[in-house]
C-alpha cells in the first residue's frame, strides 16, 4: 500500500469522529462506511443503517490522541471525555471508505499505580 493510500484511510477515520461522534451527523455514514459494515463491538449492530439511531444517544464526543494506519488497518487510541472511557479502535478500510471495526475499551481510573497517564 502506498503512502497516499495510508493518509487517505488516517483522514476517513478521523472524518468518522469528527462528523460522527463529535458533530451527531448519522448522514456522514452513507459516505464513510459501506453498507454492510460489520461490527464486531457486542454491543452494537452490523450495518450502517443499524448505527444511525446511535447519534440520537450523543453526541459523544472523541479526542483521538493517536491515530496509526498499516496496510488496510487504521488504529487510533481515543478519549471519550463523556464517558470518561478510553478506547482502541481498529478499522479496515476498502477503497477509502470503513468496511469493519473492532474496540478495545476502559474506564480511565480516578487513581492508578503509576504517574503515566493513559494517553
Amino acid at each position: 500500500m502506498i503512502q497516499a493510500d495510508l493518509e487517505r484511510n488516517k483522514a476517513v477515520v478521523l472524518d468518522f469522529y469528527d462528523r460522527f461522534f463529535n458533530k451527531g451527523d448519522a448522514d456522514a455514514l452513507d459516505q464513510l462506511l459501506v453498507e454492510n459494515y460489520i461490527q464486531h463491538n457486542p454491543g452494537a449492530p452490523d450495518g450502517r443503517d443499524a448505527i444511525k439511531p446511535f447519534v440520537a444517544q450523543g453526541p459523544f464526543p472523541a479526542e483521538v490522541k493517536r491515530v496509526i494506519a498499516e496496510g488496510d488497518l487504521v488504529v487510533a487510541h481515543v478519549y471519550y471525555p463523556i464517558l470518561n472511557m478510553a478506547a482502541v479502535d481498529i478499522f479496515r478500510l476498502q477503497d477509502g471508505l470503513i468496511v469493519e471495526h473492532w474496540d478495545v475499551q476502559q474506564k480511565v481510573p480516578e487513581q492508578s499505580a503509576n504517574a503515566n497517564t493513559m494517553f
